[in-house]
C-alpha cells in the first residue's frame, strides 16, 4: 500500500467460442497447449491470480450460459505485465492460431477493469463487466488494452516486491 491510496490490480476477462468440442481432434493443439500457457502466465512478472477449476484450467466453468463459451479470467500488477504476457512467447504462438480454434468474434471478447488489491473476481462480475463494454465502449468500469484507463484517482497500482 502507498500513501496515495488503496492499491489497485488489473482484472480481465477474455472469452471464445469453440469452433469444435474441447475432446475434438480440431481442437488438440488448443487443449494440450493449456497447461503450458497457465504455467507462463503463473511465473510472469505481474501476474497475481487466474481463475480455475480441478483440472487446473476454466475450461468446465460456464459463461453467459453458453456450453460452447470457454472463459478466462486472471488478475495482474497493470497492464504492462498483461501485455507483455499475452503478446510473447507461448501464448503469442497459441493466439495467433485462435482462429482455427474459435469463432470469429462479432462483440468484444475481452475486458479489462481494476480492483481493489486482494479482490478476485467472480464469474457474475466479469459478465457484468464484458457486457457493458458491448454496450458502452471502454469506459473506466470496463476498457480494452487499447484504449486502457488508469486506476481510479486517488489509488496506487500495485508495485513489484
Amino acid at each position: 500500500m502507498t500513501d496515495s491510496g488503496p492499491v489497485h490490480q488489473l482484472a480481465q476477462v477474455n472469452i471464445a467460442r469453440l469452433k469444435y468440442p474441447l475432446d475434438s481432434p480440431q481442437l488438440k493443439d488448443f487443449v494440450d497447449g493449456l497447461d503450458p500457457v497457465n504455467a507462463v502466465a503463473d511465473a510472469a512478472d505481474g501476474f497475481v491470480w487466474r481463475l480455475q477449476d480441478d483440472s487446473g484450467n476454466a475450461t468446465d466453468i460456464a459463461f453467459m450460459g453458453d456450453a460452447w463459451l470457454i472463459v478466462n479470467m486472471s488478475v495482474w500488477r497493470d497492464t504492462d505485465a498483461l501485455g507483455a504476457f499475452m503478446y510473447r512467447g507461448v501464448h503469442r504462438e497459441l493466439l495467433a492460431r485462435r482462429r482455427e480454434w474459435f469463432e470469429r468474434p462479432g462483440d468484444a471478447v475481452t475486458a479489462l477493469w481494476w480492483v481493489p488489491e486482494g479482490h478476485r473476481p467472480d464469474v457474475a462480475e466479469a459478465e457484468e463487466r464484458l457486457l457493458h463494454l458491448r454496450a458502452h465502449g471502454p469506459t473506466p468500469y470496463a476498457f480494452t488494452l487499447r484504449a486502457s484507463f488508469s486506476a481510479p484517482e486517488g489509488t496506487a497500482v500495485s508495485r513489484p516486491a
